[in-house]
């Protein structure tokens, strides 16, 4: 199928190579052009605007930073709004935003489809992502070869598409608060005497075996907070638009504002290249541990 693909990071550049491999016609948009050239390589065709990736393609995804990126390639000059027949919006974004982009989309004769991932980049790079996906059942149907393409599973949240984001935005907050307990932890045990890497043993060989444990735990273990999988200021991000759903909602969330926190002292210490599970730090810092 043709798609068009907005946004070529760390994760996107993996989903638009998958894209390739699968035998896709995609067309690639990214602000810093020189990241297109080894898709081009690969045989995808580089756009000169997001309006003409979306131009003649079935999908035109977009996978981004923030709510100001996504806006900037839909509605900015050269965007995509026009254009797109089927706008699959794969970026972690407001719920707000995702209700304006419904409309608008709706408004100009195209759909919108939410579908943000769970997965870091080595999962991007295996086509090994979660999809959580949420739109207009005909539009999901178009979106099918193009998810099985990049991800291992799609979970289908409804018709409404902002249903996704909020899952998306909710699992989010619940990978910082497993970080956030382990952390913990570890900082306990390693106080006490016991080496992380005894306790991550302990606890994902009996009641914490799950992928969020395992992935996490590794990382805190060794310390490997760089180079960020996903970097800390964007794990900020996520946490304020989780705190605006929650304010709607009308949702306390005590445990946010502890993740919050350690996530602005990590990236004051650290700077902003650092991984957000690089919440450790000031956590052992506040134990006494260097």
């Amino acid at each position: 199928m043709k798609i068009g693909f907005v946004g070529l990071g760390q994760m996107g550049s993996a989903m638009a190579r998958n894209l390739i491999a699968a035998g896709h016609e995609v067309t690639v948009w990214n602000r810093s052009g020189a990241k297109a050239a080894p898709l081009v390589g690969l045989g995808a065709t580089q756009a000169a605007t997001p309006a003409q990736a979306a131009g003649g393609a079935e999908i035109v995804a977009t996978m981004l930073a923030d709510d100001k990126a996504v806006e900037d390639v839909v509605f900015g000059a050269g965007g995509l709004l026009a254009e797109a027949k089927c706008h699959v919006s794969m970026s972690t974004i407001s719920i707000a935003l995702a209700e304006r982009l419904t409309a608008a989309h709706a408004e100009s004769g195209g759909s919108l489809v939410s579908a943000p991932v769970f997965g870091r980049p080595a999962a991007a790079e295996a086509a090994k992502l979660f999809i959580a996906a949420a739109g207009p059942s005909e539009a999901l149907a178009a979106c099918a070869p193009a998810f099985e393409a990049v991800g291992q599973r799609v979970f289908t949240i409804g018709e409404t598409p902002s249903a996704a984001n909020l899952v998306k935005l909710s699992g989010n907050f619940m990978i910082m608060a497993a970080i956030e307990a382990m952390a913990e932890a570890m900082t306990l045990a390693e106080k006490g005497g016991v080496a992380r890497e005894t306790l991550l043993e302990v606890l994902t060989g009996t009641l914490f075996g799950s992928p969020v444990y395992q992935i996490y735990g590794d990382i805190l273990a060794a310390d490997r907070f760089r180079p960020a999988g996903f970097a800390a200021p964007l794990g900020l991000k996520d946490m304020r638009l989780v705190g605006a759903a929650a304010e709607a909602a009308r949702v306390p969330m005590p445990l946010l504002g502890v993740v919050r926190d350690h996530l602005l002292a990590a990236i004051a210490q650290e700077g902003d290249e650092i991984d957000w599970s690089a919440i450790a730090l000031p956590i052992r810092r506040g134990a006494g541990l260097g």
